[in-house]
């Protein structure tokens, strides 16, 4: 799984194994490819509307398209960006068809996200070079969360708490590396106060105010360090997984069309990409390394209580981390609650 990440960045091919040779229309490095398919995601598909023959059940579910004429990487492109929409008309007619392969299909789609590139293949192209091979059965045993270890741990002073320890996490197949910062002195008679956050360079290293993300990791450290100080002790969980899970430059690519007027899951949808990718399971394991069975976890969405719980963690109390909108995130904040069941309180 790792040498398709790999091959995909760089813009090789891969022999789905049980399925078709794909190109990366994105990062493709040869100019000669041509093919008379494309798979893209069903988001992309209706947004172009590229589907009307029938409707995917999902957004970010596979989708063959077939052109009339070969798909070129110049042709392809502007079906996969949505940054080229007006700029390249498309040209028709495409039709929708019937997948033989679903299971390596939408393995490849998971491959782009996890590479970071945008959801779009050529279909057996013509001169694409040698194919690095992939069974869609290794993803699941890439993402495996039993895979992640503790790497190394040591003593880490910060500004809101000089008793805190950071604690980090490797998985022999993922180069992403997490990291827990334990705030306090653990304990096993308190359940913690737990913050999972997940990694957002333009709001907490950048200071960016289209986000609430850097307001949210403050407000996080400050709550714990008061905890600490009362006796009791917290974890902030650090997850690698930018974007809500689409990488940086795809977050970047949303924040474009969201500059074009489209929210947030909108412009994900438009990339072909889904609006909440992130591996809560991972977060779970981390706890589990730390010994940590009862958290009190600090959020306002429901899908993390859920999704820790069913990985056997026990939250015994949610509580509310809110941080006040300001004029350029108060629409990104709406949406989160009205599209994406973030709670008020």
């Amino acid at each position: 799984m790792a040498q398709a990440i790999d091959a995909l960045r760089h813009g090789w091919p891969l022999q789905m194994i049980g399925g078709p040779v794909l190109l990366p229309v994105e990062t493709a490095i040869t100019a000669k490819a041509d093919s008379a398919q494309m798979l893209i995601s069903s988001a992309r598909a209706a947004t172009l509307k590229l589907i009307n023959q029938r409707e995917a059940a999902a957004p970010h579910a596979p989708v063959l398209i077939h052109g009339a004429e070969l798909f070129t990487l110049a042709a392809a492109r502007p079906i996969a960006d949505p940054a080229l929409d007006l700029a390249s008309p498309l040209k028709g007619p495409f039709r929708a068809e019937t997948i033989d392969w679903p299971d390596e299909a939408e393995a490849a789609l998971e491959l782009a996200r996890l590479a970071g590139i945008l959801p779009a293949f050529l279909v057996d192209p013509k001169h694409a070079g040698e194919a690095q091979p992939v069974a869609a059965c290794d993803l699941a045993q890439w993402s495996d969360p039993a895979k992640l270890t503790i790497a190394t741990r040591a003593h880490l002073p910060i500004a809101a708490c000089e008793n805190a320890e950071i604690v980090a996490f490797r998985s022999v197949d993922d180069t992403r590396e997490h990291v827990a910062l334990v705030i306090g002195t653990q304990t096993s008679d308190r359940a913690p106060l737990v913050r999972l956050h997940s990694e957002c360079l333009t709001g907490d290293v950048l200071g960016s105010l289209k986000c609430d993300c850097g307001p949210q990791l403050d407000a996080a450290l400050a709550a714990m360090a008061q905890e600490a100080r009362g006796g009791g002790w917290g974890v902030l969980l650090y997850m690698r997984q930018e974007g809500r899970g689409i990488g940086l430059v795809n977050k970047l690519r949303a924040y474009r069309l969201q500059d074009q007027g489209f929210d947030t899951v909108d412009a994900n949808q438009r990339l072909g990409l889904p609006d909440e990718a992130r591996d809560f399971g991972t977060a779970a394991r981390i706890l589990e390394l730390l010994g940590v069975r009862e958290i009190r976890l600090m959020t306002n969405n429901l899908r993390k209580v859920v999704a820790l719980e069913d990985a056997g963690v026990r939250v015994t109390q949610r509580v509310q981390h809110q941080l006040p909108a300001n004029p350029h995130n108060a629409r990104y904040l709406d949406t989160k609650r009205h599209r994406s069941g973030h709670l008020l309180d």
